[in-house]
Order: C-alpha cells, then sequence, then structure tokens
C-alpha cells in the first residue's frame, strides 16, 4: 500500500488529474495570454513527468506499480493533447491510429511478460526519446495554431516516423527477451 502512495506515484495521479482541467482551458481559452496560462499548464504537466522519474531513481522510490503507472500516465496525457490538435490537424488521425496500436501492443507485451517473467523491464532509450519528441510535437501543434498547413502536416508526419521506428524497435527488443532463456 506505501508504494501505492509514494511521491513519483503521487505525481503521475496528478498528471492524470490534471487532464480534464488542461483540455477545459484549452478549449475556453480565447485571448494570447490563456493560451500561454494552457501551454504554462501543459508543461507543468510535462515537468512532473521527468520530475518522478528524477525522484524514484535518485531516492531509491522504483517500484512496479510505477513502471505500469508512469507510462499510463504518460501516454493518456499523449493521447489528450493528440485528440485535441486532431481538430485542427487532419494527419492526427493517422497518428493517433498508430499511437494507439503501438500502445495496444505495449500494454498487451508488457501484461505478458509479467506472467511470464513476473517483472517488467523499464522504458527503453528509444521509448523515451519518442516520448520526448511526441511531446515537443504536439507543443509545436498546439501552441502555434497559426503554422502553415505544410509545416504542421510535417511535424505530424514526423512524429507518426517515430513512433512507426520505436514500435519496430520495441518488437525487435520483445522477440530478443522471448527467445532468450529468461522467459
Amino acid at each position: 500500500m506505501k508504494e501505492l502512495f509514494s511521491i513519483p506515484n503521487l505525481l503521475g495521479y496528478f498528471r492524470i488529474l490534471m487532464l480534464p482541467v488542461f483540455l477545459l482551458r484549452y478549449y475556453q481559452a480565447e485571448t494570447k495570454e490563456e493560451y500561454l496560462l494552457t501551454f504554462v499548464l501543459l508543461g507543468i504537466i510535462f515537468l512532473t513527468d521527468a520530475l518522478d522519474g528524477y525522484i524514484a531513481r535518485k531516492y531509491h522510490m522504483v517500484t512496479d506499480f510505477g513502471k505500469i503507472l508512469d507510462p499510463i500516465s504518460d501516454k493518456l496525457v499523449q493521447g489528450t493533447v493528440a485528440i485535441a490538435v486532431s481538430f485542427q490537424y487532419f494527419w492526427m488521425k493517422l497518428f493517433i491510429l498508430i499511437f494507439l496500436a503501438k500502445e495496444i501492443y505495449m500494454a498487451c507485451m508488457g501484461l505478458y511478460l509479467i506472467k511470464v517473467k513476473k517483472s517488467l523491464n523499464g522504458a527503453q532509450w528509444y521509448g523515451k526519446v519518442c516520448t520526448a519528441f511526441v511531446d515537443a510535437g504536439v507543443l509545436i501543434l498546439l501552441f502555434l495554431p497559426d503554422l502553415p498547413g505544410i509545416a504542421g502536416n510535417s511535424v505530424i508526419w514526423l512524429m507518426i516516423a517515430v513512433e512507426v521506428i520505436t514500435l519496430a524497435a520495441y518488437i525487435r527488443f520483445h522477440r530478443g527477451i522471448l527467445k532468450s532463456k529468461n522467459v
């Protein structure tokens, strides 16, 4: 029970609870100042992601529950922001489909590895790069609403490429784990 309320996990809960606040503020924003406030709110949400990982590692507060909660909260944030952006950019719908496919694969494989290995590997470096890239991409799309179509679509297609490459890297990684004698 103690691990459910560790500081890193509380930050994960905070991120999830802030999503409706972000959406409400984003859709009600009418002035540049209101958009800036929404941008700051989203920045705080992203900052808590970096902070919870740092605290968990530095103070030895890494938990199995946290290994599940952190990526779930990350993906809820990314998915929520992507859906918000999808109303402005047609190709975001394709990004969301690929994003969902990757995340469903990751969830299923994670559950399978927990069942078989009784443990879960943390995110690989390319997963962290993908998260950072998608976060940066959606921030650009959200807060530069007057971005020319070709520039916005280029950001989206780069995000799609990073998602596909990351999915392929994880499939290869998981095949290696499944072929090893540890499974």
